[in-house]
């Protein structure tokens, strides 16, 4: 299945008077196991396109003993509200960026270390590696369960309504939302920026109201989330890779007998690969789209910001932070020394 921009967008309008993704077929039963999935994403974004179907295939695999209802777009709340209630069980699924998910788990951000990773084909082979068996090891101690695969949100770029980001001068004074994750804060902090924490819910209202000149996201999510109505600029730096880890609280995960467990598995990771190809497909065509919005965008070379923060000692700072294990495993992954 190819997913086009325009199938995306048209989606959004049917699946929001819904309100949450309904399963399909129809089953004599009641499920046995009727479970929760939340996320942050608009409908039309391809992971939540991608989930529908897995849960569809999860229902008719289980023969109707695993229902599970997706609600998208911050609709149980903000990330922390959702991150507090899977580890509580007030919601059984939520997906999380690694560096949102540090403020419980702090070594799952090393994935997002600033102008790590040069390449996708290094951030699979570090996430569906190395790297990322580390990380859900981490996640684990945390008492939550996450699936193998990481869904994609893609490197993140930088959006202005003051001017472009052309180097790191440009960067001094600004502000620039971020995700409530210290990383950002700290990366943008050595670049003299004025970053403050949002949670996404809020970001397009920040924007348009002025309470921060800018913010960072992949593209699809400029484009789903409407960000260009709101900015003018945008700049491909191309600064930190991003994906969702797909976590379950583990109580209502070891509820599911084994041979369920392993239906639910199967299919979500499947899910998480195919949204990878989609979210690259929309990639590819969205520079072209956000510019006919209205859109001035500029390309970055990274060299200079990477040596901004190691001269602000943002990387040796971080070292620290993660401990060796960790950083040995990021720069293997990445091919080469960061600090």
């Amino acid at each position: 299945m190819i997913i086009s921009r325009r199938t995306l967008l048209q989606g959004t309008a049917a699946a929001s008077a819904i309100g949450t993704f309904h399963i399909g077929g129809a089953y004599a039963q009641t499920p046995e196991f009727s479970y929760k999935y939340a996320n942050n994403l608009p409908v039309a974004h391809p992971m939540n396109v991608r989930a529908n179907e897995a849960v569809e295939k999860i229902k008719a695999e289980t023969k109707g003993r695993v229902a599970i209802q997706i609600f998208p777009n911050n609709q149980l709340g903000s990330d922390t509200d959702m991150l507090s209630q899977v580890r509580s069980g007030g919601v059984e699924f939520f997906t999380l960026s690694p560096l949102i998910l540090s403020t419980l788990v702090p070594n799952a951000s090393v994935s997002g270390i600033g102008f790590a990773f040069p390449n996708y084909d290094a951030v699979w082979k570090a996430m569906d590696g190395e790297l990322g068996a580390y990380v859900r090891g981490q996640i684990g101690k945390a008492n939550l369960v996450v699936m193998d695969k990481i869904w994609d949100n893609g490197f993140r770029q930088m959006t202005s309504s003051k001017g472009p980001i052309n180097t790191p001068e440009n960067l001094k004074g600004f502000k620039i939302r971020v995700p409530v994750s210290p990383l950002w804060t700290s990366m943008f902090t050595a670049f003299q920026s004025a970053p403050a924490s949002i949670n996404f819910a809020e970001v397009y209202t920040a924007l348009q109201t002025h309470v921060v000149d800018g913010q960072e996201n992949p593209l699809a999510i400029i484009s789903t989330a409407k960000l260009f109505e709101v900015q003018k600029y945008l700049s491909l730096t191309n600064h930190m890779w991003d994906g969702f880890w797909f976590l379950g609280n583990k109580r209502a995960w070891e509820r599911l007998p084994e041979d369920l467990r392993a239906i639910v598995a199967k299919n979500l990771n499947a899910a998480a690969e195919l949204e990878r190809a989609d979210v690259a497909k929309l990639n590819a065509g969205l520079q072209g789209e956000l510019a006919s919005k209205g859109m001035t965008i500029n390309e970055t070379k990274a060299e200079p910001f990477r040596e901004a923060l190691r001269k602000a000692g943002f990387y040796a700072e971080w070292k620290k932070k993660y401990g060796d294990e960790a950083w040995a495993i990021l720069e293997k992954a990445v091919g080469g020394s960061l600090s």
